[in-house]
Parts: structure tokens; sequence; C-alpha cells
């Protein structure tokens, strides 16, 4: 494990560094499960066209942090309260997914083509930060979905640029808590939009009421296979299994995944507990893996690809943090609670490195 020195700013220095633009097509899926022991997992894919460099990070409580503003001036100042971890992005010390000591998670999801942050005035500067801190301000500071909800309605997000996103990011937030309440966060032409998520899901745009009211064009589906019917006579059987099902859209569009990871994780069996809730977690994931090349787009003349970097799965309850990578789909876990929350500095998992291919054939019998 290596340490990292924290900044005081998290973006002061960014700027020396060379942009690299970003996959405008982003398809991450979010969902949530709750086995009966009345855990709390919540579990997201995480897809881009080029490497987010992205490791586990452990960042320890009371240290200090100050806001990045639109004119480069220092903004909001505070003290994270709290430790947290989760995984970052170009080997910054930010959390892009993660939780905190309290069982609360905070997840950015892209929200290109609606995104648009607060204004800020000289004197709202003060009081603001980069969209790339806020998960970083609200589990710092928040023990609950009850408290983000309070204390983001306090502060201002401002039209940051990002270097290594070559420009704005285009986000938007879920955050959930051991009780299992979720909400999600957009700014939309200038405004805070706060949703109440009662199914836990969330993908990228359209806005989440969007794909709320989506929801509609799909009451037709069923769990269980339609029934044979008689028409004239003829008996008309169902192919199989799945007949309940048809019509379920199959592709990787956000609104079509966001339908897919309402019906699946509407559909799977309860769980009894967390490593069960984990695990059936990670299945349904698997849903929404894309390889390299599946899903494309062009920019500035060249073709891009999304893929399935890495999936993280948050237990909220027992405060470990599982994840596999595209290189690697063995499942490797974090404990929290078996960390040094008391830290001088941000510590560091690499989670890089090629697939463990295991043979047994000397288990045969």
């Amino acid at each position: 494990m290596k340490r990292l020195t924290g900044l005081p700013a998290i973006l002061v220095g960014i700027a020396l560094t060379l942009s690299i633009p970003v996959s405008d097509t982003s398809a991450c899926t979010g969902i949530t499960i709750k086995p009966k022991d009345g855990s709390a997992i919540f579990g997201r894919t995480l897809e881009f066209a080029q490497d987010l460099e992205s490791n586990v990070i452990i960042i320890p409580r009371n240290r200090e942090n100050v806001g990045s503003t639109p004119g480069q001036k220092p903004g909001l100042r505070w003290t994270s309260r709290y430790a947290m971890m989760g995984m970052n992005a170009f080997q910054l010390p930010v959390i892009v997914d993660g939780f905190n000591e309290r069982g609360l998670h905070v997840g950015i999801f892209y929200f290109p083509g609606y995104t648009d942050y607060q204004k800020l005035s000289e004197k709202d500067l003060a009081n603001s930060i980069s969209p790339v801190e806020l998960p970083l301000y609200l589990m710092g500071t928040c023990q609950n979905v009850e408290e983000v909800e309070a204390a983001v309605k306090k502060i201002k997000v401002g039209n940051v640029v990002m270097p290594q996103m070559g420009g704005i990011p285009p986000f938007h937030y879920i955050a959930n808590d051991a009780s299992g309440k979720s909400i999600v966060i957009e700014y939309v032409k200038g405004k805070l939009n706060l949703y109440k998520n009662p199914l836990g899901v969330i993908t990228n745009a359209p806005s989440f009421d969007w794909q709320m009211t989506n929801l509609s064009n799909y009451v037709n589906l069923l769990t269980n296979n339609v029934s044979d019917i008689i028409l004239e006579g003829v008996e008309i059987k169902g192919f199989g299994q799945g007949s309940g099902m048809l019509g379920l859209p199959g592709d990787f569009t956000p609104p079509s995944r966001f339908v897919r990871a309402v019906a699946f994780t509407s559909a799977a069996f309860p769980v009894t507990t967390a490593k069960e809730g984990v695990l059936q977690t990670f299945h349904i994931l698997n849903q929404f893996d894309i390889p390299k090349g599946a899903a494309r787009g062009v920019e500035q003349g060249k073709v891009v690809g999304d893929y399935t970097m890495w999936t993280g799965v948050s237990d909220l309850t027992n405060l470990r943090y599982y994840f596999r990578t595209y290189d690697d789909s063995s499942i490797r876990m974090v404990n929290l609670n078996s960390l040094n929350l008391n830290a001088q500095e941000i510590q560091t998992i690499y989670i890089q490195g090629p697939e463990q291919i295991i043979d047994v054939s000397g288990c045969a019998r």
C-alpha cells in the first residue's frame, strides 16, 4: 500500500497536467439491493472510453479541504469529520464512488447534455466547490441522506473546468445511506434538483424524473412467463423462459439500462445476508458489463468505445468495498473497519493487474 500526499485544494496544480479528452457516452449503471438482515448494498459499473487511472483510496478523518472555483480563487474551506474510501480518478485525491465511516455513499455519474451548475457571484465563492469535490464534501460532513439533503442546499457548485476531462465535467450524483434511503442530486439550468430515489437505481441522461416517468412504458413486464393462449382453437405457446419480460430493452442507452436495472433488481429473489446481497449485486451488474467495442462513438474523427473499467459494490452496513476490473474479474474487498482512519496521509490500494486463471485439473477425482 502506497501513501499519497493530500492536496489542500483538490484542483491546485491540475492545470499543469495534460488534458485527456474523454468520451461523451459514459454508460454507468447503479443499483441497490436490500437483504432481509437490514443491510444496504449499492453497486455500480464505471464505463469510459479512456483509462481513468482509478485506484481505491482511503481518506482519513480531520482532513482540511479548500474548494475550487471558476475564477481559481479559494472556495469553501471545510474539515472532513469522517474518514472515507472508494475509487478515485486520474490519481487525484477525489472519490468518484465510495462511502464514509457512517455508511453514507456518494457516487458520480456522467450526465452529458443536461448539466449546468450554479451561477456564482463574487460573494458566493467562499461557499462554493467544484463538481468533482461534491462527494468529498458530503461524505466528509454528513452521516446520512437526510443530512446530505440539508448540506447540499447550503453550498454552491460552480462551473469549474477539470482539465483531465477537457472542460467542465457534466455530473449528477446519487447518495445512499445504511438505512437504505437514496436521493439523486442534479444541477440543471443552474438550479439544484433533489429527487427521492426509492428504487435506488441510476444511469445517465436524461434527468432522473424523466427516467422514472419512462418506466410507465414498461408496466406490461412480468416476472412470470405469460400463459399459453388459444386463438380460434389454435394453442399459441411461448418460446421457453422469459416471455414475461418480452419487450425489455437490451441496448446500452441510459434509458434502456435504467429500465433493465429496475426490472432485474425488482425481479431478483430476496436474499438474507449482506454477503449474499453483495454477490447478487455483482450478478445483476453482469447484465450491464460492456466489452470493448460494443458501444462506440466518433470523437474528433476517431472511433472510441466505452467499456466497463471496473465494478464497485458498497456494503454500507459492514463498511466493506468490493470491486473487480476489466482486466481481473475476481472480486476483491477492502474493509474500512480494519484501516487506520486517523492516518496523516491518504492511502492507496492499487487495483491494476491481470486476471489470474486457476488450473483445477489436479482436482479431478
